[in-house]
């Protein structure tokens, strides 16, 4: 089975949905995830600005209620066990943190990569434009630094990323994160985990009989 997952950096969503997919495959051995890259905002600075709950209350029409859509997008990341900080985030363009990923996926280190570069964003509040910070992130899931800045100050996978936002057009997918099962139905990714494993086709593995 394999599971495509449309992401950005950038997305909280992403984060929360990475989890809850973890946890609907856990026990899973058949199931290959493939996460594809999709810019919320692909004209983004590379420098950093507003935070991210600041760019939140942009879109509110009152204090009150940017206030409580942090606190719920919050919430639901403290249940997955994720401390997003959205008074910390600053949105930034992230090309080139795909192009990292991209890196990962070719050296078999896509989830760790992504990983760190999510906690990083999110809990750390880190510039993921910045070519020093995204050279640090990689080496510490796993890449090797010379492959890192290589790839940063060059063009490689920038092709893969234009490639899977253009395969995002053309299925339909229009927000992230977005799941897509064997070529399927595009289907959110922030789901919670019992829908997650029936859209899977999955079971609750259930509790551990180890001893």
């Amino acid at each position: 089975m394999q599971v495509e997952v449309y992401f950005d950096i950038l997305c909280p969503w992403c984060y929360i949905g990475k989890r809850r997919l973890t946890a609907a495959l856990a026990g899973r051995m058949d199931a290959e995830v493939v996460w594809r890259s999709l810019e919320l905002d692909p004209e983004g600075s590379r420098t950093a600005g507003p935070t991210a709950a600041e760019v939140i209350a942009r879109y509110q029409s009152s204090p009150e209620r940017a206030a409580a859509r942090i606190r719920q997008i919050q919430s639901l990341g403290e249940a997955e066990g994720l401390r997003l900080d959205l008074h910390k985030a600053r949105p930034v363009n992230s090309f080139d943190a795909h192009r990292l990923v991209r890196l990962g996926a070719a050296h078999e280190l896509a989830d760790e990569v992504l990983e760190r570069l999510l906690y990083g964003y999110h809990t750390e509040g880190l510039d993921i434009a910045s070519h020093q910070v995204l050279e640090r992130l990689g080496a510490e899931a796993g890449l090797e630094p010379s492959a890192v800045r290589r790839t940063l100050e060059g063009t490689e996978f920038a092709e893969d990323v234009r490639a899977d936002e253009r395969s995002a057009r053309e299925r339909g997918v229009r927000g992230v994160p977005t799941l897509i099962v064997d070529g399927g139905t595009p289907a959110s990714a922030v789901q919670d985990v019992e829908a997650l494993r029936r859209l899977l086709g999955s079971r609750d593995p259930g509790p551990s009989t180890d001893s």
